[in-house]
């Protein structure tokens, strides 16, 4: 009996390590797919500026864009990007600054059940190592559950 005890110490680590879901990889080639739109929040009149105050590029991988154009539910293997930039004013225009993060959300119903079937990261600024969430449900679901009707997306499509 002796024997077992150092396996079963093993046990609770191997269950968290399954229960944990999959990390989100960098959207290489991003730039790439289909542009949803674009926005920019210059102003702390809006609610968002502290933490998305910016000009804001969303792209869609082809499952997504799909779902955008059509409407109905996003498949399995989306990739919904939001690209965010500083907003500098040049001589009153506004322009694109350095990056400030790119976020991802990658749908998988069965892979992330906690977060309404979405993948959730943010890479710091150009860095597509540097990762930016550690607790997904709090930091990105916990406002994207206003969107449910949407599917938890905030972006509509703008033909």
């Amino acid at each position: 009996m002796p024997r077992l005890t150092p396996m079963l110490a093993l046990v609770p680590l191997a269950a968290a390590a399954l229960a944990a879901p999959p990390s989100v990889d960098y959207p290489t080639g991003y730039r790439k797919w289909a542009h949803v739109k674009s926005m920019a929040i210059v102003s702390d009149k809006n609610p968002l500026y502290a933490s998305f105050g910016g000009i804001h590029h969303i792209y869609a991988n082809p499952e997504a864009l799909v779902a955008f154009v059509k409407g109905g539910t996003f498949p399995d293997g989306s990739v919904i990007v939001f690209d965010l930039l500083e907003a500098k004013d040049e001589n009153g225009a506004w322009v694109e600054g350095p990056r400030k993060f790119v976020a991802v959300m990658v749908k998988n119903r069965a892979q992330y059940r906690e977060t309404g079937g979405w993948g959730f990261e943010g890479f710091k600024g150009d860095s597509r190592t540097e990762r930016m969430v550690t607790d997904p449900q709090q930091q990105c679901f916990s406002c994207h559950r206003s969107q449910q009707k949407n599917e938890f997306v905030y972006s509509g499509y703008r033909p």
